[in-house]
């Protein structure tokens, strides 16, 4: 089978980047990502939430104006943390030929991880890219680690993680490579 990625954009709305931990440099990080995937051929999908304070037309669900998608690109809609759940996800991205995810977007440990892990269980290779997601600001007492510390964590997480004939590389924004 010929390897071939696709770039997963998950989450990246309005409404919740006014509530990301390092938002700017994570929008920018994954707008750098999507055009090394669009000049490479790799796909690009755009995975948007839909819920309570997301709900469809509203600017607060839109998705962040430097990583609106190009027409023709794949938008999937969402209304839960795994954006495989009751979507055409998995569809999309068979009927495209992908072998491997990147995982980029927003919430860290809500839907960028359910997303990661169920994409693992459909037989994806997995690409967790360092800098390419984020989590909600933190205050002290909220019973939450610190936002630095949970996105350390979680690609800890995945520097470890083994998943039986999947590949799972963690790399930084300027190691990932969509022309191979």
């Amino acid at each position: 089978m010929t390897h071939r990625s696709a770039l997963l954009v998950i989450d990246m709305q309005n409404a919740l980047m006014d509530i990301a931990h390092r938002a700017r440099d994570t929008i920018a990080a994954v707008a750098a990502l999507r055009e090394r995937a669009t000049a490479a051929g790799a796909l690009v999908v755009t995975v948007q939430h839909r819920g309570p304070g997301l709900e469809p037309g509203t600017d607060g669900w839109r998705v962040t104006d430097a990583l609106t998608p190009a027409p023709g690109e794949p938008v999937v809609h969402k209304t839960a943390a795994d954006s495989f759940l009751d979507t055409d996800l998995d569809e999309v991205l068979r009927a495209a030929g992908v072998t491997e995810v990147v995982v980029t977007g927003f919430a860290t440990e809500q839907c960028v991880e359910s997303t990661a892990r169920q994409a693992l269980s459909r037989r994806y290779d997995l690409v967790w890219v360092t800098g390419g997601h984020t989590t909600s600001l933190r205050s002290p007492g909220d019973g939450f680690a610190p936002a630095a510390q949970a996105l350390a964590h979680h690609d800890a997480i995945y520097r470890g993680i083994e998943f039986p004939g999947r590949r799972i590389r963690v790399l930084s924004v300027d190691e990932v490579d969509f022309t191979g």
